[in-house]
Protein backbone atom coordinates (compact mmCIF):
# COMPACT_ATOMS: atom_id res chain seq x y z
CA UNK A 1 0.00 0.00 0.00
CA UNK A 2 1.35 3.41 -0.98
CA UNK A 3 2.06 5.96 1.74
CA UNK A 4 2.13 8.89 -0.64
CA UNK A 5 -0.15 11.70 0.45
CA UNK A 6 -1.18 12.37 -3.16
CA UNK A 7 -2.57 8.83 -3.39
CA UNK A 8 -4.75 9.60 -0.39
CA UNK A 9 -5.81 12.86 -2.03
CA UNK A 10 -6.64 11.07 -5.27
CA UNK A 11 -9.18 8.89 -3.49
CA UNK A 12 -10.99 12.03 -2.31
CA UNK A 13 -10.87 14.02 -5.53
CA UNK A 14 -11.26 11.30 -8.17
CA UNK A 15 -15.11 11.48 -8.20
CA UNK A 16 -14.92 15.26 -8.59
CA UNK A 17 -12.33 15.11 -11.35
CA UNK A 18 -14.18 12.37 -13.21
CA UNK A 19 -17.18 14.71 -13.26
CA UNK A 20 -15.05 17.26 -15.13
CA UNK A 21 -14.92 14.85 -18.08
CA UNK A 22 -18.72 14.80 -18.17
CA UNK A 23 -19.02 18.56 -17.96
CA UNK A 24 -20.37 20.05 -21.22
CA UNK A 25 -17.52 22.55 -21.49
CA UNK A 26 -14.78 19.93 -21.10
CA UNK A 27 -16.63 17.46 -23.31
CA UNK A 28 -16.96 20.19 -25.91
CA UNK A 29 -13.19 20.70 -25.84
CA UNK A 30 -12.53 17.00 -26.33
CA UNK A 31 -15.18 16.53 -29.00
CA UNK A 32 -14.35 19.79 -30.77
CA UNK A 33 -17.94 21.01 -30.49
CA UNK A 34 -17.44 23.77 -27.90
CA UNK A 35 -18.99 27.15 -28.73
CA UNK A 36 -16.08 29.51 -29.37
CA UNK A 37 -17.75 32.33 -27.43
CA UNK A 38 -17.68 30.11 -24.35
CA UNK A 39 -14.04 29.32 -24.98
CA UNK A 40 -13.25 33.03 -25.32
CA UNK A 41 -14.89 33.63 -21.96
CA UNK A 42 -12.84 30.85 -20.37
CA UNK A 43 -9.71 32.20 -22.07
CA UNK A 44 -10.09 35.67 -20.57
CA UNK A 45 -11.08 34.50 -17.11
CA UNK A 46 -8.37 31.86 -16.96
CA UNK A 47 -5.77 34.44 -17.98
CA UNK A 48 -6.78 36.59 -15.02
CA UNK A 49 -6.79 33.47 -12.84
CA UNK A 50 -3.25 32.57 -13.93
CA UNK A 51 -1.98 36.00 -12.92
CA UNK A 52 -3.21 35.35 -9.36
CA UNK A 53 -2.02 31.73 -9.56
CA UNK A 54 1.46 33.05 -10.38
CA UNK A 55 1.35 35.15 -7.22
CA UNK A 56 0.94 31.91 -5.29
CA UNK A 57 4.13 30.50 -6.80
CA UNK A 58 5.94 33.71 -5.87
CA UNK A 59 4.52 33.42 -2.35
CA UNK A 60 5.71 29.82 -2.23
CA UNK A 61 9.27 30.91 -3.01
CA UNK A 62 9.03 33.52 -0.24
CA UNK A 63 7.79 30.98 2.31
CA UNK A 64 10.18 28.20 1.25
CA UNK A 65 12.59 26.88 3.89
CA UNK A 66 15.31 25.75 1.47
CA UNK A 67 16.78 26.56 -1.94
CA UNK A 68 15.43 23.38 -3.53
CA UNK A 69 11.84 24.40 -2.79
CA UNK A 70 12.55 27.96 -3.88
CA UNK A 71 13.86 26.67 -7.21
CA UNK A 72 10.83 24.43 -7.68
CA UNK A 73 8.43 27.32 -7.15
CA UNK A 74 10.52 29.53 -9.44
CA UNK A 75 10.30 26.81 -12.11
CA UNK A 76 6.53 26.57 -11.66
CA UNK A 77 6.24 30.35 -11.88
CA UNK A 78 8.27 30.38 -15.10
CA UNK A 79 6.17 27.56 -16.61
CA UNK A 80 2.93 29.37 -15.84
CA UNK A 81 3.96 32.88 -16.87
CA UNK A 82 5.68 31.76 -20.07
CA UNK A 83 4.33 28.41 -21.26
CA UNK A 84 0.72 28.34 -20.09
CA UNK A 85 -0.06 32.05 -20.44
CA UNK A 86 1.59 32.10 -23.84
CA UNK A 87 -0.97 29.51 -24.98
CA UNK A 88 -3.69 31.94 -23.94
CA UNK A 89 -2.06 34.80 -25.84
CA UNK A 90 -1.80 32.63 -28.96
CA UNK A 91 -5.47 31.72 -28.81
CA UNK A 92 -6.45 35.30 -28.05
CA UNK A 93 -4.67 36.55 -31.16
CA UNK A 94 -6.86 34.25 -33.27
CA UNK A 95 -9.88 36.16 -31.94
CA UNK A 96 -8.26 39.55 -32.41
CA UNK A 97 -7.83 39.89 -28.64
CA UNK A 98 -4.58 41.58 -27.62
CA UNK A 99 -2.44 40.65 -24.63
CA UNK A 100 -3.28 44.06 -23.19
CA UNK A 101 -7.00 43.25 -23.39
CA UNK A 102 -6.41 39.97 -21.59
CA UNK A 103 -4.54 41.69 -18.78
CA UNK A 104 -7.27 44.27 -18.13
CA UNK A 105 -10.07 41.68 -18.05
CA UNK A 106 -12.07 41.99 -14.84
CA UNK A 107 -12.23 38.82 -12.80
CA UNK A 108 -15.74 37.37 -12.66
CA UNK A 109 -17.48 36.19 -9.50
CA UNK A 110 -16.21 32.60 -9.54
CA UNK A 111 -12.70 33.64 -10.55
CA UNK A 112 -12.60 36.14 -7.69
CA UNK A 113 -13.92 33.61 -5.16
CA UNK A 114 -11.52 30.88 -6.27
CA UNK A 115 -8.34 32.99 -6.35
CA UNK A 116 -9.26 34.79 -3.13
CA UNK A 117 -9.69 31.46 -1.36
CA UNK A 118 -6.29 30.19 -2.51
CA UNK A 119 -4.50 33.41 -1.60
CA UNK A 120 -6.22 33.56 1.78
CA UNK A 121 -5.35 30.05 2.93
CA UNK A 122 -1.82 30.43 1.53
CA UNK A 123 -1.11 33.74 3.24
CA UNK A 124 -2.39 32.66 6.64
CA UNK A 125 -0.64 29.29 6.56
CA UNK A 126 2.83 27.92 5.93
CA UNK A 127 4.45 26.63 2.75
CA UNK A 128 2.28 23.49 2.97
CA UNK A 129 -0.88 25.58 2.42
CA UNK A 130 0.62 27.14 -0.69
CA UNK A 131 1.45 23.73 -2.14
CA UNK A 132 -2.04 22.40 -1.37
CA UNK A 133 -3.60 25.48 -2.98
CA UNK A 134 -1.71 25.23 -6.27
CA UNK A 135 -1.88 21.45 -6.59
CA UNK A 136 -5.39 20.96 -7.96
CA UNK A 137 -5.12 23.30 -10.93
CA UNK A 138 -1.88 21.86 -12.31
CA UNK A 139 -2.67 18.23 -11.53
CA UNK A 140 -6.30 18.28 -12.70
CA UNK A 141 -5.55 20.07 -15.99
CA UNK A 142 -2.88 17.49 -16.71
CA UNK A 143 -5.41 14.78 -15.84
CA UNK A 144 -7.97 16.30 -18.21
CA UNK A 145 -5.43 16.84 -20.98
CA UNK A 146 -4.23 13.24 -20.86
CA UNK A 147 -7.78 11.90 -20.80
CA UNK A 148 -8.95 14.06 -23.71
CA UNK A 149 -5.84 13.08 -25.68
CA UNK A 150 -7.26 9.54 -25.84
CA UNK A 151 -10.53 10.75 -27.39
CA UNK A 152 -10.92 10.25 -31.11
CA UNK A 153 -9.95 13.39 -33.03
CA UNK A 154 -9.20 15.50 -29.94
CA UNK A 155 -5.50 16.00 -30.68
CA UNK A 156 -6.10 16.80 -34.34
CA UNK A 157 -8.89 19.34 -33.90
CA UNK A 158 -8.01 22.52 -35.78
CA UNK A 159 -8.83 24.77 -32.86
CA UNK A 160 -8.91 22.85 -29.57
CA UNK A 161 -6.28 20.25 -30.44
CA UNK A 162 -3.49 22.57 -29.33
CA UNK A 163 -5.19 23.02 -25.94
CA UNK A 164 -5.32 19.24 -25.43
CA UNK A 165 -1.72 18.80 -26.57
CA UNK A 166 -0.49 21.50 -24.20
CA UNK A 167 -2.08 20.09 -21.06
CA UNK A 168 -1.18 16.50 -22.00
CA UNK A 169 2.39 17.42 -22.91
CA UNK A 170 5.51 16.14 -21.21
CA UNK A 171 6.36 19.72 -20.22
CA UNK A 172 3.06 20.30 -18.44
CA UNK A 173 3.15 16.80 -16.96
CA UNK A 174 6.50 17.70 -15.42
CA UNK A 175 4.98 20.82 -13.85
CA UNK A 176 2.14 18.76 -12.40
CA UNK A 177 4.55 16.13 -11.10
CA UNK A 178 6.65 18.85 -9.46
CA UNK A 179 3.55 19.98 -7.56
CA UNK A 180 2.71 16.43 -6.53
CA UNK A 181 6.27 15.73 -5.39
CA UNK A 182 6.31 18.93 -3.35
CA UNK A 183 3.03 17.96 -1.71
CA UNK A 184 4.35 14.51 -0.78
CA UNK A 185 7.63 15.89 0.57
CA UNK A 186 5.97 18.56 2.70
CA UNK A 187 3.21 16.24 3.97
CA UNK A 188 5.69 13.60 5.09
CA UNK A 189 5.72 13.22 8.86
CA UNK A 190 2.94 15.73 9.51
CA UNK A 191 0.31 14.87 12.12
CA UNK A 192 -3.11 13.71 10.99
CA UNK A 193 -4.77 16.99 11.93
CA UNK A 194 -2.48 18.90 9.56
CA UNK A 195 -3.01 16.36 6.77
CA UNK A 196 -6.78 16.71 7.11
CA UNK A 197 -6.51 20.49 6.75
CA UNK A 198 -4.37 20.13 3.62
CA UNK A 199 -6.80 17.57 2.22
CA UNK A 200 -9.68 19.98 2.67
CA UNK A 201 -7.83 22.67 0.71
CA UNK A 202 -7.35 20.25 -2.18
CA UNK A 203 -10.99 19.15 -2.06
CA UNK A 204 -12.26 22.73 -1.99
CA UNK A 205 -10.03 23.82 -4.88
CA UNK A 206 -11.27 20.77 -6.82
CA UNK A 207 -14.85 21.94 -6.26
CA UNK A 208 -13.85 25.45 -7.33
CA UNK A 209 -12.42 23.96 -10.53
CA UNK A 210 -15.81 22.46 -11.31
CA UNK A 211 -17.40 25.85 -10.67
CA UNK A 212 -14.83 27.40 -13.01
CA UNK A 213 -15.91 25.08 -15.83
CA UNK A 214 -19.51 26.03 -15.04
CA UNK A 215 -18.54 29.70 -15.17
CA UNK A 216 -17.09 29.26 -18.65
CA UNK A 217 -20.00 27.17 -19.92
CA UNK A 218 -22.52 29.77 -18.76
CA UNK A 219 -20.34 32.78 -19.67
CA UNK A 220 -20.87 33.94 -16.12
CA UNK A 221 -20.32 37.55 -15.12
CA UNK A 222 -21.27 39.30 -11.90
CA UNK A 223 -25.02 39.01 -11.14
CA UNK A 224 -25.56 42.77 -11.42
CA UNK A 225 -23.80 44.74 -14.13
CA UNK A 226 -22.83 48.32 -13.24
CA UNK A 227 -22.28 50.99 -15.86
CA UNK A 228 -18.78 52.35 -16.20
CA UNK A 229 -19.80 55.74 -14.81
CA UNK A 230 -21.72 54.35 -11.82
CA UNK A 231 -20.86 56.00 -8.53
Amino acid sequence: MSNLFTDRLWKRVEPIWQSYLEHPFVKGLGEGSLDQEKFKHWLKQDYVYLIEYSRLFALGSAKAHDLKTMRTFAKLLHGTLDMEMDLHRQYASKFGITAEELEVTEAGATTTAYTSYMLNVSQRGGIENVVASVLTCAWSYNFIGKELATWSGALGHEFYGHWVKMYASDEFTELAEDCKNLMNEIASGKPERDLEELEEIVVKTSLFEYMFWDMAENKEEWPIQLSADAT
